[in-house]
């Protein structure tokens, strides 16, 4: 392996050999015996998995949809709206929307044609 000698661990009889300069015969092993070569577990845990933000609750966060991008927060489908999970941008996320709604409303008034 391309492992620096440091995290390679020799194991006999089910226990690891603690230093690697010592030789065999200091550790009493015949020349028969068998030797295993123990390396490093490579990844650690694995990922915690997302709780909801909401205070008091401990329930997992909705993948996509719970992702508020107001507040930046992680809720579960019970606080997932903001009016459930008391967003802070709450006031924004409306004017937003209703400047959104009056401009498509402005863009598709009709015009009245005189003289017709």
């Amino acid at each position: 392996t391309s492992l620096p000698e440091r995290d390679l661990r020799l194991v006999h009889a089910g226990k690891h050999l603690s230093s690697a300069d010592a030789t065999l015969s200091e550790y009493r092993i015949s020349r028969e015996s068998t030797l295993h070569l123990a390396l490093p577990l490579r990844g650690g845990m694995p990922p915690k998995k997302i709780k909801c933000t909401y205070k008091d609750c401990r329930e997992g966060a909705q993948r996509i949809i719970g992702d508020c991008g107001f507040c930046n927060g992680h809720y579960c489908g019970k606080h997932r709206l903001l009016e459930d999970h008391k967003c802070d941008g709450l006031e924004d996320c409306k004017k937003e929307s209703h400047d959104r709604n009056a401009a498509q409303l402005n863009a598709e008034r009709t015009q009245v044609i005189k003289g017709i």
